[in-house]
C-alpha cells in the first residue's frame, strides 16, 4: 500500500491540529490557576525590560503579547505554549522531508518525539524552555540550509543569527546548540576543506547586534542572571562526590526520560543494526545537533560538579526522531507501522488523560491557587481604604504576579517589598507579603 506525500502532510497537519486542541483545551478545563512559571513570565511581562533577575527578557515578552490581546483568559496562555510546540514540530518535519527525502519517515521522526514528556506533559506551563523550542528548530533548519547548499546564501546566514539571538535571549542555554553547530562548522573549514565564506560574519553580526541591549542590561544589574543560573546548579556547594553523582544522575534521567521513545522505535524496526558511517555528511549534522550539546552537557556537570535539572533539557530532543530514523531507515519494517501507531496513539492519549487525573485529582498544586478570589478580595479591600487606582503591585514573582494578572486594571509588578518602593506610592496597602498601591 503506498501513501500519498498529500496524505502525509494532511496526517502531520491533522496531529498537530489535534495536539493543539488537546494540550490547550485539557488544562484550561481541569486547573484552576495558571502555573507558577507562566505567571511569573506574565509579571515580568507586566514591566518589560531587556533582562529580568532570573531570565533573559524573551519569555516574559510572548505572554505580554498575549496578554494585550486577550488580557486574564487562562486558556489564551496555554494556546500560546502549544503554538510554540508545533511551530518547532513543523520545522523538524520540514527539516526531516529534506534530509531524510521520504515524507513518510519524515511524518514517523515527529510521532516519535511526541512520546517524549518534554512535547507533551510539561507543555501548558509556558516558560524558558518552551519559548525555546521554535527558536531551536528555526535555528537548526536554517543552518542546515547553509550547511547542506551548494551556494551559502545572505537570508539563510541572517535568519540563523535572528533566530540564535531569540533562542539565547529566551534562555542561556541555548549557547549549547550553537557551541555545536560552530564546532561542526569549524571542523568543516578546518579539516575538510571547505571555503571560508564571508557570509558566515553575517550570522555573528546579526546575533551580536540584537544581544547589546540585553548586555548592557547585564551590565547594569551586575550580570543578576548568570549568578541567579550559577546558584541554580548548586555549584558553590559542589564537593568532590558531586562530579561523579550529578552526571550519573543526569544520564539515569535522560534515559528514563526517553523509554516511551525507545519503545516506538522498538515497535517499528525488524532489528537493531547499527551502521554508521561518520563519513556521512548528514549523519555529521544530525550528531551535532542532538548528541554534541547533550555531550557537553554532561561534561559541564562532570567537570565543575554541578546539577543539571531535567527540564533544562527540553529542546535538546526536538530532533532525536530524526537521527533515529536516520540510522535505522534501512531496517524500518512498514509493515510494522500499525504497531508503531497503535504504541504511539496510546502515548498520545495517555499524556493528557494522566495530566488532567494529577489536576483533577490532586489540590495542593501551584495550579489550584485561587488567585482570582484573592485578587477580589483584594480589590474590595482597597476600595473600601481608597478612590485611586491599583497600578502598581510589589512582591515576589508567584504573589504579586497573580495579582497583577488577575487585578482588572493590570498593575505592574516593580519587585519585592521596599521601604523605598512604598515610599514612592501616593497610596498603599499590604496584605502579607504583598503591596498594592498607586502612584
Amino acid at each position: 500500500m503506498t501513501i500519498s506525500n498529500k496524505n502525509i502532510n494532511n496526517a502531520f497537519y491533522i496531529f498537530v491540529l489535534a495536539h493543539l486542541i488537546f494540550w490547550t483545551l485539557i488544562p484550561s478545563i481541569t486547573n484552576h490557576n495558571l502555573p507558577l512559571d507562566t505567571i511569573e513570565a506574565l509579571a515580568w511581562g507586566s514591566n518589560l525590560d531587556w533582562g529580568f533577575n532570573k531570565h533573559p527578557p524573551m519569555s516574559a515578552f510572548f505572554p505580554e503579547v498575549f496578554y494585550q490581546i486577550f488580557g486574564s483568559q487562562d486558556w489564551a496562555y496555554y494556546l500560546l505554549s502549544q503554538i510554540f510546540v508545533i511551530i518547532s514540530f513543523y520545522y523538524v518535519f520540514k527539516f526531516s522531508k529534506e534530509i531524510l527525502k521520504n515524507n513518510l519517515l519524515s511524518l514517523i521522526s515527529v510521532l516519535l518525539i511526541e512520546a517524549i514528556y518534554f512535547y507533551n506533559f510539561t507543555t501548558p506551563e509556558f516558560n524558558v524552555n518552551v519559548c525555546q523550542l521554535p527558536f531551536w528548530s528555526l535555528t537548526v533548519y536554517y543552518s542546515w540550509k547553509i550547511y547542506s547548499g551548494k551556494e551559502i546564501k545572505f537570508l539563510d546566514c541572517f535568519l540563523v543569527g535572528l533566530f540564535a539571538a531569540f533562542g539565547f535571549l529566551s534562555k542561556y542555554l541555548f549557547i549549547y546548540l550553537l557551541v555545536s553547530i560552530d564546532l561542526l562548522f569549524i571542523y568543516l573549514i578546518f579539516k575538510k576543506e571547505r571555503k571560508f565564506d564571508f557570509k558566515y560574519l553575517v550570522t555573528i553580526e546579526v546575533f551580536l547586534v540584537i544581544l547589546v541591549p540585553h548586555f548592557i542590561w547585564l551590565f547594569n544589574n551586575d550580570f543578576i542572571t548568570i549568578t541567579y543560573g550559577l546558584a541554580r546548579t548548586g555549584l558553590e556547594q559542589s564537593i568532590l562526590l558531586d562530579h561523579i553523582k550529578y552526571p550519573s544522575i543526569f544520564l539515569l534521567k535522560q534515559i528514563g526520560i526517553l523509554i516511551p521513545f525507545f519503545i516506538l522505535i522498538w515497535l517499528l524496526i525488524k532489528k537493531i543494526n547499527f551502521n554508521i558511517n561518520f563519513k556521512d555528511k548528514n549523519l555529521l549534522f544530525l550528531i551535532a545537533i542532538n548528541i554534541l550539546p547533550i555531550i557537553l552537557m554532561l561534561l559541564t556537570s562532570l567537570i565543575t560538579g554541578s546539577k543539571i535539572r531535567t527540564m533544562w533539557m527540553t529542546p535538546f530532543y526536538l530532533f532525536f526522531g530524526s537521527l533515529f530514523v536516520y540510522i535505522f531507515q534501512a531496517q524500518i519494517n512498514l509493515k510494522k507501522l500499525k504497531a508503531f501507531m497503535i504504541g504511539f496513539i496510546f502515548f498520545f492519549f495517555l499524556s493528557p488523560v494522566l495530566y488532567a487525573y494529577v489536576s483533577i485529582s490532586k489540590d495542593d498544586k501551584r495550579t489550584d491557587y485561587p488567585g482570582k478570589e484573592i485578587a477580589i478580595k483584594t480589590q474590595y479591600a482597597w476600595d473600601q481604604q481608597f478612590n485611586s487606582k491599583i497600578n502598581v503591585v510589589l512582591g515576589d514573582e508567584w504573589n504579586a504576579g497573580n495579582l497583577s494578572y488577575h487585578l482588572k486594571s493590570r498593575p505592574v509588578w516593580e519587585g519585592f517589598v521596599k521601604r523605598k518602593n512604598l515610599d514612592q506610592l501616593n497610596d498603599y496597602m499590604c496584605l502579607d507579603s504583598v503591596c498594592v498601591g498607586s502612584r
